[in-house]
């Protein structure tokens, strides 16, 4: 490990490290703008720079330059001061003078910058350059005319995303950044773009023009989108989220979050239930909570031990604890988190589990995917996948061909492909220390998980100290809703078959009008969808952002997430209707408070109540699940934007579906 000096100051760094890392373990703040983290180096900003000796007499930018035995850095003298206000007057000398206009303002790179390491003076009187704005699509807005030409929404195009839709055109001064053809960027990560844009060229444009950043109070949450847990930081004014932006997480999403996760924010104040609804005659009409909670406990005496509950897709673990210790009262022991009918084996929830943690999963050095389209079902494992690929890892997949950003070989769509493994595929894994194979819903909605597990005991996936076997789930609420015994041995069938005369649906929106048609249907959510529609009693709860709540993520990653804002009108967080009604039944719930909730929810599962963010320890023990042999695998997700009752309720995400799905065209309005 080389030794060097940072002002005065003498450091050991890590072998390949550069002169700007080197720096910044000194405890040095570096200026740049095209430098970042997670992208290759590019080196044409400039603003990095410092003195090196032994070298020229000259500054030399630090994130090109490997850190070497026995150099001496300056990162405070005259020199490198001097340097950097020069190259500051040139990045600003086309660059317009609109910071009370531009929606960056206040969280501006170049604007601090400026302030930080420039003159504080101009020596320019010639005009600006000006560049037409592009068009990027519905998530995406253009002020070209501030672009620096760091070239870091290129690279994260080409590196991260995969889709190579932007590039720069021309040289000198009259270089620009555009998508090709100008046409819109079809990335389900382009919503990164605007986070890793320096300066005010790319732009949120669900955002623009609402707030400015620091009227904004911000609450760590955990996105419900997908299964993978996406620590996020929901910007809130007053009694409205106004924007969703992630939190770094190495762990889990590094610093990305997909499009959905961001911009799905608009839905939360539109089309919300924000006060009981009964059905008459076929008709539903306003009701007060006093009405609704004893029509509620009514019912609940009328059919004893004959309930079920059935858990939507981004239900917290305190709902589903409170509901199911309501229903234990009645000794109803009907209760099922797979609204959408799958049905599989859960004895043992590490046989249904990501096993690989998502940091490691970039590790491996062959990947099968069977019935899974991760860029769809889960972006940010997509991602990970994609950094392996680069590394050199060969993946193989089983289902029908999709683009996924990276090289696949695509071995059939059959589920025998699993019990008649392909040579080339048994070689692969054979020469393989570290091999992974990631079932996806599309899998187990074909009755697979026997032909997985098969396969992953034909392929040497699990080995000593490292367990290759993942299942993918799609949806947030999926492992805590396990661990909490939601599921049924014979699945949403078997509750069906055992015809409850109560049914309570907690958020369940995916779950057919016609599953359950003598029972009386409880709705508790927070949007009219598909549940409210076909409810006999709709009670308005809490949303993801409205409540504290704790999920558990594909990996059995405990996090939680904190209330953002109050639940609009009369709604209330789902917990205390549960309360409620307990008392009408005359059996209080031993919790008065969110607090006591959770509280009784670790004692009777202790394992969720490790510290946030730990894995909880899933002993790998599958059960014998005799193989189906064979059948079609095909994907459960048709429209990425519109997959919830947010995302349905969301204007961002029916334009995201209509123009980047189904190819509709708008006309923009000339501004």
């Amino acid at each position: 490990m080389p030794k060097l000096t940072v002002d005065g100051v003498e450091i050991e760094v890590p072998q390949g490290a550069t002169v700007l890392q080197a720096c910044e373990l000194a405890g040095k703040e570096i200026p740049r703008f095209c430098y970042h983290e997670r992208l290759s180096i590019a080196g044409n900003c400039r603003m990095c720079l410092v003195e090196v000796k032994p070298g020229p007499p000259k500054p030399q930018a630090s994130c090109a330059l490997p850190a070497a035995e026995g150099q001496e850095i300056r990162t405070d003298s005259a020199l490198v001061k001097k340097a950097r206000e020069g190259v500051m007057e040139f990045l600003l000398i086309n660059h317009p003078l609109d910071c009370p206009i531009c929606d960056q303002g206040g969280e501006c790179d170049l604007q601090d910058q400026a302030m930080a390491y420039g003159r504080g003076t101009s020596r320019y009187d010639e005009n600006k350059r000006a560049v037409e704005d592009k068009y990027m699509g519905p998530i995406v807005k253009t002020s070209m005319t501030r672009c620096i030409q760091c070239t870091r929404c290129v690279r994260f195009t080409e590196e991260v995303a995969g889709t190579d839709e932007l590039g720069m055109y021309y040289r000198g001064e009259d270089a620009q950044i555009t998508s090709f053809l100008e046409q819109a960027v079809t990335s389900e990560l382009s919503g990164n773009l605007v986070d890793l844009c320096p300066v005010g060229a790319l732009l949120s444009a669900p955002y623009s023009f609402e707030a400015r950043p620091w009227e904004l109070k911000k609450v760590p949450g955990i996105d419900v989108m997908d299964a993978v847990g996406t620590n996020i930081r929901m910007d809130v004014r007053g009694r409205q989220v106004m924007r969703i932006l992630p939190r770094i997480n190495d762990a889990v999403n590094e610093e990305w979050a997909h499009d959905k996760t961001r911009h799905h924010v608009d839905a939360l104040v539109r089309r919300r239930l924000d006060r009981p609804w009964i059905r008459e005659k076929g008709k539903l009409r306003a009701a007060d909570w006093n009405e609704a909670l004893k029509l509620f406990a009514d019912k609940l005496g009328e059919a004893k031990s004959k309930v079920a509950c059935v858990a939507g897709d981004m239900v917290d673990a305190e709902t589903m604890f409170a509901a199911r210790a309501l229903l234990a009262q009645q000794k109803g022991t009907l209760f099922e988190g797979r609204q959408t009918g799958l049905d599989y084996n859960v004895s043992n929830l590490a046989a249904v589990a990501f096993n690989t943690p998502l940091a490691e999963l970039e590790d491996a050095d062959v990947i099968l995917l069977a019935g899974t389209n991760p860029r769809w079902e889960a972006p940010l494992v997509n991602t990970r996948i994609r950094k392996a690929v680069r590394r050199g890892t060969k993946v193989f997949a089983i289902g029908h061909q999709v683009d996924l950003t990276y090289p696949v070989t695509w071995l059939g769509g059959d589920l025998k492909l699993l019990n008649d493994l392909p040579g080339e595929l048994t070689d692969a894994f054979k020469a393989a220390e570290r091999p992974a194979m990631i079932a996806g819903p599309g899998l187990l909605a074909a009755g697979g998980q026997g032909d997985a597990q098969a396969a992953a005991k034909a392929l040497g996936i699990v080995k000593d100290g490292w367990n290759g076997y993942n299942v993918l789930h799609t949806a947030a609420a999926r492992m805590a809703g396990l661990m909490l015994g939601y599921f049924h041995e014979d699945g949403l069938a078997g509750l069906i078959a055992a015809k409850p005369k109560l049914v309570l649906m907690l958020g369940a929106d995916e779950l057919s009008a016609d599953a359950f048609p003598n029972a009386f249907k409880i709705y508790v959510g927070h949007h009219g969808d598909k549940g409210a529609a076909q409810a006999d009693l709709v009670l308005p709860g809490a949303s993801y952002a409205e409540k504290h709540g704790t999920y558990v993520n594909i990996e059995g990653r405990v996090q939680r997430s904190e209330k953002a804002v109050f639940a609009p009108g009369d709604a209330r967080e789902d917990w205390s209707i549960f309360r409620a009604v307990s008392e009408l039944t005359g059996k209080p719930l031993n919790f008065d408070n969110f607090t006591q909730c959770r509280a009784a929810m670790i004692e009777a599962v202790p394992a969720l109540g490790i510290e946030d963010g730990t894995i909880v320890d899933l002993p790998y023990a599958p059960a014998d699940v005799a193989a189906k042999g064979e059948g079609a695998l095909n994907y459960p997700i048709n429209d990425f934007y519109l997959t919830n009752a947010i995302c349905r309720a969301s204007p961002t995400m029916q334009r995201c579906s209509a123009e980047l799905i189904h190819g509709e065209s708008f006309a923009e309005a000339a501004e």
